[in-house]
């Protein structure tokens, strides 16, 4: 769900001659998906996109799963993970993943001193935490606590958070990440009974040239490993682009949730959707005002779906022993829903403060070895009730 934006120069005719004031020539590069079938962007740089003039491989980016283990519910401590000083990229520390998408957390302490480029697919950043920028080809973004930036494949960028606290929740994909079709009419605007508009998306905000020469590094995750990529000018060299391909946010505080007299099922929170995932969100709303109305979630089975919670604030009405930065997994193929005693705590209730991002895949999902570290082997075990 895009529509057409325009920053800095562009010449008045697309593949026509745009000089610079000495004469020479910017160069466009047309940036699209699908081939030539997909959304484009048409970029101008003062710089061939493609004069490195050094490649290697940087290291390798497939991650190691654990061997196949019991089927459970999952719970993850990430608030626990390794937060040495790191970048938005090389600092991510990644929980589960399969071959649509990989999901993990990054606790960015510095600017990055090198570009990125993601390849393979779209990525999501959900700000948790922290203030900061996101420089890319296309502008800057700048970013604060609950914030989705899409970010779509191929898009250069750095990201630069602000001194303090930061945490990320990240997904990085193979395909790509768009809002829910249901909420589309066939022009491809959001129709009025969706939970947000495009007045509450916002693309780049301002287009920043940089004209400098050096030594640049773009480093590229492609297929198992990182590449790096070096040139002798400034990546961002962009003068000026248009089109519906771009890296865009919109703030989780702007969801409309919806309600109804009786509990409503997930898929009412659809936030985004790509291939063979949907991500939701949870967000303070009125509970249901049927007179018997359960607001707690009633048991449900998860046949041909995984479910993923990243854990925001709030208390969860449905869950005990998870709190801010817990990410829990459910599983396909067995039932799951609230903790003993959360059903009849809720019965009630008028309002929940819960804030928290759902991941759902339709592909198993499959726990990275190094996230052992921070899981709750208990919590498979908490739903069972004491005597």
């Amino acid at each position: 769900m895009v529509w057409y934006q325009q920053l800095g120069k562009i010449p008045p005719k697309r593949h026509t001659v745009f000089r610079k004031e000495d004469d020479s020539l910017f160069r466009e590069q047309v940036m699209g998906t699908k081939g030539f079938s997909g959304i484009q962007s048409i970029l101008y740089h003062h710089n061939p996109p493609t004069s490195f003039f050094k490649s290697a491989i940087f290291r390798e980016s497939n991650p190691s799963y654990e061997e196949q283990s019991a089927l459970r519910p999952r719970h993850f401590y990430t608030d626990n993970v390794n937060k040495e000083p790191s970048d938005a990229v090389m600092g991510r520390e990644y929980v589960l993943g399969n071959e649509d998408l990989v999901i993990g957390v990054v606790n960015p302490t510095k600017k990055m001193d090198y570009f990125y480029r993601n390849g393979e697919g779209d990525e999501l950043l959900f700000i948790h935490h922290g203030t900061g920028k996101i420089e890319s080809t296309f502008g800057t973004i700048y970013y604060e606590p609950g914030d989705y930036i899409v970010i779509p494949i191929g898009t250069i960028y750095r990201v630069e958070p602000n001194p303090g606290e930061s945490k990320f929740l990240v997904v990085e994909t193979t395909s790509w990440i768009t809002t829910p079709k249901r909420y589309r009419n066939e022009f491809g605007q959001l129709l009025e009974h969706s939970p947000f508009c495009e007045r509450d998306i916002k693309g780049p905000e301002e287009l920043v040239t940089y004209a400098e020469e050096g030594e640049f590094e773009v480093r590229i995750k492609k297929g198992d490993h990182i590449h790096s990529h070096y040139f002798k000018h400034h990546p961002l060299d962009v003068i000026g682009w248009d089109g519906y391909l771009y890296p865009w946010k919109f703030n989780i505080g702007d969801f409309e949730p919806i309600t109804g007299r009786i509990h409503q099922p997930p898929p009412v929170h659809q936030t985004f959707e790509g291939h063979n995932f949907v991500i939701c969100s949870f967000v303070p709303r009125l509970y249901d005002y049927h007179p018997n109305a359960i607001p707690a979630p009633y048991y449900h089975s998860n046949v041909d779906s995984d479910e993923v919670l990243y854990y925001v604030e709030g208390n969860f009405m449905s869950r005990k022993g998870v709190k801010q930065e817990s990410i829990t997994l459910h599983p396909g193929g067995i039932p799951h829903g609230p903790h003993p005693g959360k059903v009849e705590d809720s019965i009630g209730k008028k309002e929940t403060l819960e804030l928290a991002v759902m991941i759902d895949t339709f592909r198993p999902l499959k726990v990275i070895k190094k996230a052992l570290e921070l899981e709750d082997e208990n919590y498979q075990y908490s739903w069972v009730e004491k005597k």
